[in-house]
Parts: C-alpha cells; sequence; structure tokens
C-alpha cells in the first residue's frame, strides 16, 4: 500500500475557516514565521491570513483548486493553526471540521480508506 494524502487534492479547509493566530508566529515576531504581509490584524494579540475572513474566504497562500489540485504556498512556514488542524482519519481519528469544510465545497467527507490505495506497479 502506499500512502496518499488527500488533502493535496481538497483545500477547503483553507476557504472554509477564517485563520488566526498569535501575532507573534509572523516574520515579524521570530525569523521563518508566517510571513507579515500575508496577514491582517485581528486584535492587539492575534492576526489571520489574509483573505481568510468574511463571507467567502480563501487563505490568500492556497494555490490551485479547490477538489482538484492545491497546495499551501507557505507550507514551511504556515501557523500553529494549521499545523494543529488534522484531516479526517489522517490518524486514525475523525474530524468534523474537516467534514464541514468538504461538505460545503462539495466534497465527499473523507474515509480511513482515503488515505491508502492499492500499490500500482510501473510498467517497464
Amino acid at each position: 500500500m502506499i500512502i496518499l494524502n488527500p488533502c493535496l487534492s481538497c483545500g477547503a479547509c483553507c476557504a472554509f475557516y477564517r485563520i488566526s493566530f498569535y501575532w507573534a508566529e509572523t516574520s515579524r515576531g521570530i525569523p521563518g514565521g508566517v510571513p507579515e504581509e500575508l496577514t491582517e490584524k485581528m486584535d492587539a494579540f492575534r492576526v489571520f491570513m489574509k483573505g481568510s475572513a468574511g463571507s467567502a474566504p480563501r487563505c490568500i497562500a492556497l494555490q490551485g483548486d479547490i477538489g482538484s489540485t492545491v497546495l499551501c504556498g507557505i507550507y514551511s512556514l504556515r501557523s500553529s493553526v494549521c499545523r494543529a488542524f488534522e484531516p479526517s482519519w489522517e490518524k486514525g481519528i475523525h474530524n468534523i471540521r474537516c467534514d464541514k469544510a468538504r461538505i460545503a465545497w462539495g466534497l465527499v467527507p473523507l474515509t480511513p480508506d482515503s488515505w491508502h490505495m492499492p500499490h500500482v506497479p510501473k510498467v517497464a
């Protein structure tokens, strides 16, 4: 079996939830942090990713087409909130928030089988 990452063909969470976190996680607070120019001030202590608030959220760092092929343009610099968001069944645990975002985008919720597929040998 090979493990697939269904997040690479989803992106729903990045275009459904406001992505807010402590301002010190930005490049202003730590070298290698979330690029400050990609955030907006929420209050004295928190910022959020541009584009992720409002009635039609979509994180500014999300690249690609939701439900097709996506990636995070700042993956190695992403916030703790993004690092902590676990897709349903990735580690054998159901995440209703993942399901909710996927359903909102017309995608079916993940199942434990979403993370595996039979190995297909390469034809020489």
